[in-house]
């Protein structure tokens, strides 16, 4: 099995644009404080990258 990392959603999409929106979106995030579990490889990393302001990354 894959080398897996958990996202939260930390901060609401609100005001946001929407290319970020959808980011977010992508990444399997619909509410605040919802954490996911994606495969770590370069395009999740890269997502969480473009929106280190409203997600974080949890041990």
């Amino acid at each position: 099995m894959p080398d897996m990392i958990k996202i939260r959603l930390k901060r609401s999409t609100i005001g946001v644009p929407g290319k970020l929106k959808r980011v977010v979106r992508g990444l399997g995030l619909r509410k605040i404080g919802q954490v996911v579990e994606r495969p770590e490889g370069p395009a999740t990393r890269g997502m969480v990258a473009k929106v280190p302001h409203l997600v974080e990354v949890i041990d």
